[in-house]
């Protein structure tokens, strides 16, 4: 049976999942890297029937899902609300030795983003203090090793709200590829 319609429906499913997910990034002013690598497989069938993939970046899924930190005890000042574990119910933990890469790793990506973006670092009053952008890399970077990160949920919520339709309209193009061959079977 020809199933043209069914695999339309599910190209569209599979691009409003993408669409939505980076939505929900540029939301956050996130347009980087990640959202620019969030892309689908084209839609084949197989044996148990239609699949695609939805690829990002690796750490796409630690921004989606949140990180455990590994100790947030050890965050200094500011607002005890935010010295807490970021992400409690997150499977993903620093300090776990689950993903490959070092800490200076992260602190030079950390300091190489603070650097894009002009970020400098203040004293209490305000005022510019020294620093290299390794230096800030280090610090916003055990910051964020120990608090953890906040799950943002750009793509669970991107993939929730595309299943919430999906049943309706996948019956509905199963049943007009139904009907098409079903056209076609009494035309012969």
């Amino acid at each position: 049976m020809r199933t043209d319609n069914f695999k339309k429906e599910l190209e569209k499913i599979r691009d409003q999942i993408i669409n939505d997910s980076k939505d929900n990034l540029a939301k956050e002013g996130k347009t980087g890297k990640l959202y620019e690598s969030i892309e689908g497989t084209p839609v084949k069938k197989n044996k148990d029937g239609y699949s695609f993939e939805i690829k990002m970046e690796d750490y796409g899924l630690f921004q989606d899902q949140g990180v455990k930190g590994a100790d947030p005890s050890k965050v200094k000042g500011g607002d005890k609300a935010i010295r807490g574990q970021q992400a409690p119910d997150s499977d993903y933990e620093f300090g776990s030795g689950n993903m490959r890469g070092t800490f200076d790793d992260f602190a030079k990506s950390v300091g190489d983003w603070a650097k894009r973006r002009n970020f400098r670092l203040r004293d209490e009053k305000g005022r510019f203090v020294r620093g290299t952008y390794e230096t800030i890399g280090k610090i916003i970077a055990g910051n964020i090793y120990n608090r953890g990160l906040k799950p943002s949920l750009f793509f669970t919520n991107a993939f929730e709200k595309a299943q919430k339709d999906v049943s309706g309209k996948l019956e509905n193009a199963l049943k007009l590829d139904t009907e098409k061959m079903i056209e076609i079977s009494t035309k012969k």
